[in-house]
């Protein structure tokens, strides 16, 4: 079992569900820029990230956790593979 981690910016109340830049700081750490169509409530944005990184990287939902930033744009994504 592969295990990965992400580091994601999400921008939600975007027209469309789409990866639109990879960001990287000035100590080399990327930055994955995602825009979300849901609206940041009651958790629907993140369950629309974590569905929409389920179809980009082919694994289950189930797979796929938000191990912290989960009530900020700025968060930390596991995937098991």
């Amino acid at each position: 079992m592969k295990l990965r981690y992400l580091r994601i910016k999400v921008i939600p109340k975007s027209p469309k569900n789409e990866i639109t830049e990879i960001m990287t700081d000035d100590s080399g750490e990327k930055t994955i820029k995602i825009r979300i169509k849901a609206v940041p409530k009651k958790g629907r944005a993140n369950a629309e990230l974590i569905k929409f990184l389920s179809k980009k990287f082919n694994v289950d939902k189930n797979k796929i956790s938000i191990i912290s930033g989960a009530g900020s744009q700025l968060k930390l994504i596991r995937i098991l593979q």
